[in-house]
């Protein structure tokens, strides 16, 4: 399940970036949303038929604390993928999709980091890692005449902090609602939310709207309405931090996709920057354990 969400979340780089070309970021992410809640309201409907059918339980939320539970998921999860969302959405215009999916699966490293906050402290060697991704996305995202951010990595930068947080808000929650329902109403909020931003400060035009709804249709349905989904359910049983390695396939086939589609390129020293943020990210994931004295040898005291 998180192999096939990273799979639907690196092509959809592409939509984005084309998306940005005609509508704003939350023009866009409004148009997605309603989109994913659209395709996943006949989900639930079916999954519950099929739980019925064989006898399972179907996972509803019977009691007011399990509406309340779902409820108080729903909210902090779509309201925590709003704002990693709309920045990914801005920097992405910005920026290039390979460098897009490379900074925002830097979520990888940030979520052990943040598993602090759940009195999980992580090992030595991520902060290594941590030091590793720097150097690499220093190289990946600083030009050699500017020592600065581009203006998009700084905001995908940002949009990573937030996917890494609802990670682990997901990893919370899961065990406790209906994957489908909390990925239908976390969508519910971010089409909310996008919806009045979109009033307040976009002005899109129904020509704009057009040109750009076939990345909308497509990252509506495959990375909203089924990778999200797919997220949630691959959590149930995943813990976070193997499931962030997992998940950040997606910068590898967010490059693949920029290259075959889009016909980017990339230059040497943003190579080098990738792969030491690859090798980082995959080091995060390695568990080091302290080696164990020998036993004494019969004979010695």
């Amino acid at each position: 399940m998180l192999f096939f969400a990273a799979l639907f979340w690196g092509t959809t780089f592409v939509a984005q970036s084309i998306g940005a070309d005609y509508v704003g970021a939350n023009t866009y992410l409004a148009g997605r949303s309603w989109i994913a809640v659209v395709f996943l309201t006949p989900v639930v409907h079916l999954m519950d038929r099929f739980r019925a059918g064989r006898g399972m339980d179907d996972q509803r939320p019977r009691t007011p604390a399990d509406r309340k539970c779902l409820l108080l998921a729903g909210i902090a999860c779509g309201s925590t993928l709003w704002l990693a969302s709309l920045a990914q959405q801005i920097g992405v215009a910005y920026t290039t999709t390979a460098k897009a999916g490379f900074i925002t699966a830097l979520y990888v490293v940030m979520v052990p980091i943040l598993s602090i906050l759940i009195k999980k402290r992580p090992p030595l060697h991520i902060w290594f890692c941590v030091l590793l991704s720097l150097v690499g996305m220093y190289l990946l995202c600083m030009s050699s005449e500017r020592f600065y951010l581009e203006l998009g990595d700084s905001y995908v930068l940002a949009s990573a902090l937030c996917f890494a947080v609802e990670i682990m808000i997901v990893y919370h929650f899961s065990p406790l609602v209906d994957g489908v329902r909390l990925s239908r109403l976390q969508f519910l909020v971010v089409a909310i939310l996008s919806t009045i931003a979109m009033l307040l400060t976009e002005h899109p035009t129904l020509e704009t709207v057009r040109l750009a709804l076939p990345a909308i249709l497509y990252a509506g349905i495959f990375s909203s309405g089924i990778a999200y989904t797919l997220q949630i359910l691959g959590q149930e049983d995943v813990n976070p931090t193997l499931a962030s390695l997992v998940m950040s396939l997606e910068s590898v086939f967010s490059a693949l996709s920029g290259w075959l589609i889009l016909h980017e390129t990339m230059s040497g020293r943003e190579l080098v920057g990738c792969c030491l943020m690859f090798v980082s990210i995959l080091l995060a994931q390695v568990e080091i354990k302290p080696r164990r004295k020998q036993a004494a040898r019969s004979g010695q005291s």
